[in-house]
């Protein structure tokens, strides 16, 4: 896709703001918050619309925070609606690979596919505990044997493709999702960003433009994630599982899908 058409969203989120404002909009600006329009900005998302920064970030925290919780043995189930195969119902589609494989091949051998944490559970000792162990909005169906190369490793461009890897890239210190994916990496990681802040108990994940970050509550690179969230704006696919896990798992939405625009406002 040309990169004029990829960041076709931005660019008119953008320009319409300014209009709005009836200003000339610096280069280096953020984006405001009411810079693109969803039908959720009149309920759920009415106290973040026309905030930015600190404030935008605070009150999509206050609203994404009203979830439900499921446990991770439920997780296997929903997983089987929210990443099905839209060309085979009988099939889920894996983040990293790419591969459509069948709903019940889930497990832990290999040529099963289990449940990825695209933010590493290590990054913040969270486990698999109801709450961002079992969170759905981080959560993707992945083959057993990817899922353990990528392990707990920040995200960053670079790398050498590997078996299963769909075009994914890994070296020693970072992985790389392949392209249709990395927009959807970036907004699960910076959802998570948002969504636990450490004051329910869980602890305050935060972006870092970092790699190595290991057993730490970081995780990176902030700069390549806002990137990836350029390049690869949310597709059909990716809509439509925010809106499942929204009305039929955990009542809340990941508001970088239907904002992407206010990754640039808060980073």
């Amino acid at each position: 896709m040309p990169a004029a058409r990829i960041r076709s969203w931005k660019t008119v989120a953008l320009a319409t703001s300014a209009v709005l404002a009836g200003l000339v909009l610096p280069a280096a600006t953020a984006a405001p918050a009411s810079a693109t329009t969803t039908a959720y900005d009149d309920t759920y998302y009415a106290n973040a619309v026309g905030k930015t920064g600190t404030a935008l970030k605070s009150s999509l925290h206050t609203i994404i925070s009203d979830q439900t919780s499921i446990s991770y043995s439920a997780v296997w189930n929903a997983l089987k609606v929210t990443d099905q195969d839209p060309n085979n119902s009988s099939n889920v589609k894996l983040l990293y690979s790419g591969i459509s494989r069948s709903k019940s091949l889930n497990g832990g051998n290999t040529g099963n596919w289990n449940r990825e944490h695209v933010w590493a559970q290590s990054h913040g000792d969270f486990g698999t505990s109801a709450g961002p162990g079992t969170d759905l909005h981080h959560l993707r169906a992945e083959d057993v044997q990817v899922n353990a190369r990528r392990g707990n490793l920040d995200f960053d461009n670079g790398g050498s493709t590997f078996t299963n890897s769909g075009g994914s890239l890994i070296d020693s210190n970072s992985f790389e999702p392949r392209d249709a994916v990395k927009g959807d990496v970036a907004r699960m990681i910076l959802y998570m960003a948002v969504r636990y802040e450490g004051d329910d108990g869980w602890p305050n994940l935060e972006p870092n433009d970092a790699v190595d970050n290991g057993g730490t509550r970081f995780h990176g690179r902030l700069s390549v994630l806002k990137a990836w969230n350029d390049e690869d704006p949310p597709d059909a696919w990716e809509e439509r599982r925010n809106d499942l896990i929204y009305s039929n798992y955990q009542g809340n939405r990941n508001p970088f899908i239907d904002h992407p625009e206010w990754v640039e406002a808060i980073w």
